[in-house]
C-alpha cells in the first residue's frame, strides 16, 4: 500500500503534537486491511469487532466497493453541490425509498447531522400547520444521538452535555421502554419523539415492540412525528435492512448514516410524503452533501446488504456470536443482549481493560459504557472469525 514503510513511533508522536487531543488511541497505527481483519504498521493482524464503530459494513479492500470507487472517480466528477442534478444521487435515493417506508430523502454528511435536520423538518412541519408553539422534542434515557448542539441536546448525559451549555432548548426527556413515562412527558409541545429502535452507545438496549407501538400512538394522538434513530442499528446491522422492521411499527422519519456508504462519510434523513410537504426550497442545505461519489458508492452497498440472503446471514451469525458468548459461562457476565450483529455482552466489571487487553489478542474490541462490551463487526465476518473472536475473550476474561 505504502511505498515507504509507516514508523510507528513517528506517526504517534506527529499526531501528539499537532492533531487536537479528544480521542484516546492505542499505540499502533492502522496500516491496511482485508475482510474482517485489520493489520498495523508493524504486520500485527486483528479481528475487528468495532468496523469504525458499525460502519464497514463489508468489511475492507471490498471488490465490489472498490470497483464502485472506481467507477465513481472514473468520471472526473468529486463534486458539483447540491445546485445541479446527478444520477447516483437520484439513484440512492429511489433505493432508500423502495427498500423502506420512505417517499423522500435528503442527504446529510454524518449521524448527528441527520438528526439536526429531522429536528429541524419536524419543526417545520408543526409550523406548516399553524402551530407555532409546538417546537419540543421528545428524547428518551440513556439515548445517543450525536455532538452537535442539536442532536447533543437530545443526548441525556452530563459528561458530553456540561462543558457545552446551553445547548438547543426545547428537548424533554422520558424513560427507555416506560411508555407510562413517555405519556406523562407528551402534550401538544411536543413536534417530534426521536428513539433508537435498538440503544448503541447506551449499552445496546432494544426497545421493547409494546414502547414502540405505544410512542406510534402516542404521535398520532399529538399531531407529532415519530423519529427513528437507525445510525448504528440500521442498514442490516439487526439482521433486517431496517431495525424498525423487528417491530411492525413505522415512523415519520428515519436517519441513517454510519454503514451506508461503507466508510465514506455520508447521512440520509427519510421521511413520509407529509414531511416533505412542509419543507420548501432554501429550507435546509449541506454543500458536501449527496456527493456523486458517495452515493455511487452508497447504492452498491444498500444494494447487497438489502439482499434477503445476506440478511439471513447476518441473522445466523448474531445468532452464532449471541450463543458462544453465552457458552462462555464467565461468572463476570451480567446480560448478553441484541440483534443480529450488534450484541452486547453486559459485565459487572470495567470493560477498559478487557479492550486493552484484546489488542494483546488480536482483536479490536470495543465498550458501550463502561460495563458493556460492544460487539459490531463487519456484516461479512466469517463464523471462523467469531469462534476466534469468542475464544479469545474466554480467555481474556478469565483473567479478571
Amino acid at each position: 500500500m505504502n511505498a515507504q514503510k509507516i514508523n510507528t513511533q513517528e506517526v504517534i508522536e506527529q499526531e501528539q503534537e499537532y492533531v487536537l487531543g479528544v480521542y484516546s488511541r492505542p499505540p499502533f497505527v492502522i496500516e491496511r486491511g482485508e475482510g474482517s481483519t485489520l493489520f498495523d504498521s508493524e504486520g500485527n493482524a486483528y479481528i475487528d469487532c468495532v468496523s469504525g464503530i458499525a460502519v464497514n459494513a463489508l468489511g475492507y479492500n471490498d471488490a465490489g466497493i472498490n470497483q464502485a470507487m472506481q467507477e465513481a472517480m472514473s468520471t472526473g466528477v468529486m463534486h458539483v453541490s447540491n445546485l445541479y442534478h446527478t444520477a447516483a444521487h437520484a439513484k440512492l435515493a429511489k433505493l432508500l425509498c423502495e427498500t423502506s417506508f420512505a417517499d423522500k430523502v435528503h442527504f446529510s454528511l454524518s449521524g448527528a447531522d441527520a438528526n439536526e435536520g429531522a429536528f429541524k423538518f419536524a419543526r417545520r412541519y408543526a409550523r406548516e400547520k399553524g402551530h407555532e408553539d409546538k417546537f419540543e422534542i421528545l428524547s428518551f434515557s440513556n439515548a445517543f444521538h450525536g455532538r452537535l448542539f442539536g442532536s447533543l441536546a437530545a443526548t441525556p448525559r452530563p459528561k458530553y452535555q456540561d462543558p457545552f451549555k446551553p445547548l438547543m432548548p426545547g428537548v424533554r426527556f422520558a424513560e427507555f421502554n416506560n411508555l407510562e413515562s413517555a405519556q406523562a412527558a407528551m402534550d401538544e409541545k411536543v413536534c417530534a419523539i426521536i428513539v433508537e429502535p435498538i440503544q448503541g452507545e447506551g449499552g445496546i438496549y432494544p426497545a421493547s415492540r409494546e414502547f414502540l407501538q405505544g410512542l406510534r400512538a402516542l404521535a398520532d394522538q399529538y399531531d407529532a412525528l415519530l423519529l427513528f434513530d437507525e445510525v448504528q442499528c440500521g442498514m442490516g446491522r439487526t439482521g433486517k435492512l431496517w431495525a424498525y422492521e423487528h417491530y411492525g411499527v413505522e415512523p415519520d422519519i428515519l436517519t441513517s448514516a454510519k454503514p451506508l456508504a461503507g466508510g465514506l462519510p455520508i447521512g440520509a434523513i427519510l421521511m413520509r410524503q407529509k414531511v416533505a410537504d412542509a419543507m420548501h426550497k432554501g429550507d435546509h442545505a449541506s454543500t458536501f452533501a449527496g456527493g456523486p461519489v458517495t452515493t455511487h458508492v452508497a447504492h452498491h452497498v444498500v444494494s447487497r446488504v438489502s439482499d434477503q440472503a445476506f440478511l439471513a446471514d447476518v441473522q445466523a451469525k448474531g445468532q452464532l456470536l449471541k450463543d458462544r458468548l453465552e457458552e462462555l459461562n464467565s461468572p463476570h457476565t451480567v446480560e448478553i443482549r441484541g440483534e443480529g450483529l450488534l450484541i452486547g455482552m453486559e459485565l459487572d466489571i470495567d470493560t477498559n481493560p478487557i479492550v486493552a487487553e484484546g489488542y494483546k489478542h488480536g482483536v479490536i474490541l470495543v465498550n458501550a459504557g463502561p460495563n458493556v462490551l460492544r460487539f459490531v463487526p463487519p456484516l461479512v465476518i466469517t463464523e471462523e472469525e467469531i469462534a476466534q473472536v469468542t475464544d479469545t475473550v474466554g480467555k481474556i476474561l478469565k483473567q479478571f
